[in-house]
């Protein structure tokens, strides 16, 4: 495995895993006690965007031409059926948490970590017929902004 690639591995995992994130219980539940890359603090962040507002603003930032639209469209599917996907099993285990032992605890993680790598995959496997299709300095700009993701590196609108 190449050392360099992969903390760019981690920030687009969790760039394309914060569109699963979208509610606070499922935020909690989910988070790690570790230290996290800038977009997963973005994803686990208290004020949670939604998946539309990421699928747009990521469009945006990717500079999606109207040509790549029906390959864009396709991860845009995968990020809002993963965030249905999480938001459902939210709510699942909203009801348990009352009567939940340790090892429920440890088995609701699972869940949740297995859910997020399932949509991973689904956004992966979508992102990467798109990035295959992307002109050099289209790909150049969408490592970049997967490297860069996150509340730290965002721009405000009067920056550009």
């Amino acid at each position: 495995m190449n050392v360099s690639f992969l903390p760019r591995s981690i920030v687009a995992a969790s760039l394309i895993g914060a569109a699963m994130l979208t509610s606070s219980a499922g935020l909690s539940m989910a988070q790690s006690p570790t230290s996290k890359p800038p977009a997963a603090a973005a994803a686990t962040s208290s004020k949670p965007e939604t998946v539309e507002q990421r699928i747009s603003q990521l469009k945006t930032a990717l500079k999606i031409t109207p040509d790549q639209e029906a390959k864009w469209s396709k991860v845009a599917e995968a990020m809002r059926d993963n965030a249905a996907q999480m938001d459902k099993l939210v709510k699942e285990k909203r009801a348990k948490m009352t009567n939940m032992t340790a090892v429920d605890d440890l088995k609701t993680y699972q869940e949740f970590t297995k859910a997020h790598l399932d949509g991973l995959k689904k956004v992966t496997d979508a992102f990467d017929s798109l990035y295959d299709s992307m002109p050099a300095a289209q790909k150049k700009n969408a490592d970049q902004v997967f490297m860069n993701f996150g509340p730290s590196h965002a721009k405000s609108p009067s920056q550009g």
